[in-house]
Formats: structure tokens, sequence, C-alpha cells
């Protein structure tokens, strides 16, 4: 028992009486020795509230049966009135004529193990929420992608690219265990292998969030495909410049600048890379995002707000990743949206979702089922300022960098507008509780929201 750090007790059934160890009342914060057992009750009387009549129950089922227990259960201290988890067990013991006469019985403390138990099943609900958000991203990518490909060869090339942007910031921030990444680090990850000669960049030494990280990355990997297919890197005499410095914001701005290429005029046709650029980035980074195509080559500039650094810089480490393929979107998926937009036809949807890539998919999915976009909001501040009777319904990402949405669906319940919720949390108590609303689980098709929102607004 002491190998074990148990303490031992037991309740003498004849007298009434209860024995602890000087080990079992340590753990209990008790006097030790021999005390009144008041017909069981002093055995309980120093357990949680919640947890009382199962440590009763248990244990009066035990001096009734004979039958031997072991339960996990929360006690208070009785010195200070800390809250500790204690594994119980104990036996019966019987007289010659078969009567139970006493529960012998030992204590351990469990706090730490419990506390280890619950951090475990938190990193196990982040981890699920986070994959589950990466392949969400990568399906909404994949889908945008496809609208504006001229062929299948070039879809899956564009595709591949934008991946490999994403797998090389993964990189960065696993090797720092998501703590965020140095600018640097991002910049030589996307521009280091294209044309070492003809790329320049500096800057101080600054790291930012994973998700200024993400969104950092496919903005540099679709100036840089631009250029080496257009501009600056499409001819050796091109060059490209890159630097970045510390705004009055608190943030950061990153300034992209090529030169020698080829003249330079404005796209005909507006690519998914532009779309991602001016809509995507600036609100992934909490700034904005200028991009001018000037005759003497294509010039950027990428802002953000503070929130997109972080103060402690991570370790240094380099990212390499390779291309991964993607299907296209079903004509299965756009049929069944076909099949579903009568009855969305002129419904008025708030779309709530921190990851502007989700939001403009969900965004065109919803307007292609026939629903008119009310509103879009990447916080719970956003939310709040434009939920109001113009709403007839909502789309509610769980999450929002870090924050819970329940005050924003609270504010929807009160004003009797229908909602649904999306969330990269798998089952397991994360999504909020309490609301009578469906609960869709990332990585979705939008048409799965547009059946859920069909059904909580009662056209379905």
């Amino acid at each position: 028992m002491r190998a074990a750090d148990m303490g031992a007790s037991f309740w003498d059934l004849e007298k009434d009486q209860l024995y602890l160890s000087e080990r079992a009342a340590a753990i209990l914060g008790a006097p030790a020795g021999m005390m009144g057992a008041g017909k069981g009750e002093s055995l309980v009387s120093f357990t949680h509230p919640d947890d009382v009549d199962l440590v009763r129950r248990t244990i009066l089922e035990a001096a009734r049966t004979g039958e031997p227990y072991k339960i996990e259960h929360r006690s208070f201290r009785v010195d200070n009135g800390q809250m500790i988890w204690i594994l119980s067990a104990g036996s019966p013991v019987r007289d010659e004529t078969g009567k139970v006469t006493r529960v012998l019985g030992v204590l351990q403390d469990i706090t730490n193990r419990k506390a280890a138990d619950a951090r475990r099943e938190m990193l196990v609900a982040e981890l699920d929420h986070r994959v589950k958000n990466v392949l969400a991203s990568v399906q909404s990518m994949a889908l945008q992608s496809a609208r504006r490909a001229p062929s299948l060869d070039g879809f899956l090339k564009t595709l591949s690219g934008r991946l490999k942007a994403m797998a090389s910031a993964h990189t960065l921030l696993t090797a720092t265990r998501w703590r965020g990444a140095e600018v640097r680090h991002i910049v030589n990850a996307e521009l280091g292998g294209l044309s070492p000669s003809q790329t320049r960049w500096d800057g101080p030494d600054m790291a930012l969030t994973p998700k200024a990280t993400n969104a950092l990355s496919l903005a540099l990997h679709e100036l840089a495909t631009n250029a080496l297919k257009f501009g600056a890197l499409s001819t050796g005499a091109g060059r490209v410049d890159v630097r970045w410095s510390r705004n009055a914001e608190g943030g950061f701005d990153l300034e992209w600048v090529e030169s020698g290429g080829p003249a330079v005029a404005s796209p005909a046709r507006e690519g998914f890379g532009t779309v991602l650029l001016q809509n995507v980035t600036g609100r992934e980074l909490g700034g904005e995002v200028r991009l001018e195509f000037r005759p003497v080559g294509v010039w950027a500039k990428l802002s953000s707000d503070a929130a997109a650094l972080v103060e402690t810089a991570p370790p240094a480490v380099e990212a390499d990743a390779g291309p991964v393929p993607a299907p296209a979107p079903s004509e299965a998926n756009r049929q069944a949206r076909t099949m579903l937009s009568k009855g969305l036809s002129g419904l008025k949807v708030l779309i709530v979702e921190d990851s502007m890539l989700l939001a403009l998919e969900l965004e065109n999915g919803l307007s292609e089922a026939g629903a008119s976009i009310a509103g879009q909001a990447g916080s719970v501040e956003e939310a709040m300022a434009l939920v109001g009777p113009d709403i007839e319904a909502a789309v509610l990402d769980v999450d929002l960098n870090g924050r819970s949405v329940e005050p924003v669906a609270h504010a929807l319940v009160r004003l009797k507008i229908p909602f649904v919720f999306a969330t990269g949390y798998g089952d397991n108590g994360m999504a909020p509780q309490g609301f009578d609303a469906p609960i869709i689980r990332k990585p979705y098709d939008v048409t799965q929201v547009v059946a859920a929102l069909a059904d909580v607004t009662g056209r379905g």
C-alpha cells in the first residue's frame, strides 16, 4: 500500500465506527484514527455533492450484499476544501455466521491522473477540430479552383501548387507546435526554390500566428505563381523584391515589388488567385491587401493588425512539402444544390465563419441554392452587429478564433431566427449545448447546409 501511495480505512458496522490510516487521513486532510461512522454517513461527509449518491449507494450495497466495490469519485479535503479525485476500493468482511461486520477499504489520490486525462481529451478534441478545418479548407479551395480553371490539367496544377503552399505553412507550424512561424521562414518556404538570383527579401524578425501564417503562405504562393507565368520571374531579367516591417497598428506591412519583366496589364478575367488575395488574405490577417498591375510589374501590399503577430519568436525551421492532388466537385453535388434551390429561394442568410475560404464557399453554395446572403462575419462582434430583423436564418461556426459563437446564438434565439451550427469538433460536447439547432460536422458539403437550413426554416 505504501508503494502504491494508498491509504487504508475500515468501517466497523457493529460499533458504527470509521477508521482512517495516516496516509488515508493525509489524502483527505482529515484526522487519523477512529471516529464515529454515523451509520455510514461519515464516509460521504467529505464527498462532492454530485457524487454523494454514488458513494453512499456503492458502500451501503457492499455492506448489504458482501460484494467488493471499486469507484472513482470527487471529494473535498477537510482541512482546506480543495477538490480532489479519489480511487476508492473495498471489500466486506463476514463473521462465522456469514454476517457482514466490517468493510475494509483503500484510498488513492488520482487527481493528477484525472487532470492529465482531461488535458488529453482537450488536445484530442483540438486536433480533431484542426484536422477537419484543414480538410474543409482544402475542399473549399478545390471547388473554388475548379470553378475558374480552363481545363482539368490546369485545375490539377493550380490546386497542387496551392496545397503545397498550405503544406509548407503546416510544416512550419508543426515544427513549432503551432506557436507560429517567422515571416522570414514563410517567405523562404515560398520563394527560396524559385529563382534565387532573381528574388530578394528582407525585414525584421517577427512571428505570425498559425492563422496568419496560412494566409501569408497562400498569398505569397499566388503572387509567385503569377510572377512565374506572366510577370518578373517569367524572364531571366526580372526581379522580385519582398520587404516587411511593423506598422503603426502593431501588425506588419509586407510589400511585393516586381520589376524588369514583361509589360503588365490588368487581367481580363479575375482568377481565384486574385479573389483569394483581395477578399480572403486581408480578412485573415485582420488588415487589407492592395494589388496593382503596374506597367513595370505587379505591386502588392499586405497589411495586418496586431493580432496577427505572436510575442515570442518560435525556433528556426525549414519547410518542404510536396503537392497533393484532389478531385474536382462532382456533378451530383451541383444537381443536389439545384434540387434544393426552390426551398431557399430568397431566404436572407447570415454566414458567421472565421475562415474566409469556407465563408466564400458557403456564400457561393447558398447563392446557387437560391438564398440571399444578408451578411458575412468572422468574429462575435461582427456577427452581433449584423444580427437583426432583416436576417431570416444563419450558419454559425462554433469556434471563432478561439471564442464561442454562443452569444450570437442567444441573440438569434431572442429574435426567433433559426440557425445551424458548423463545427470541426467531433461529437464530444465541444459544440454549444441547449440550442434547438442542427450541428453539421466539418468537412461538410454545402448541400448539407442547404438541407439543414431548409429544414429549420420550414422550407424543406
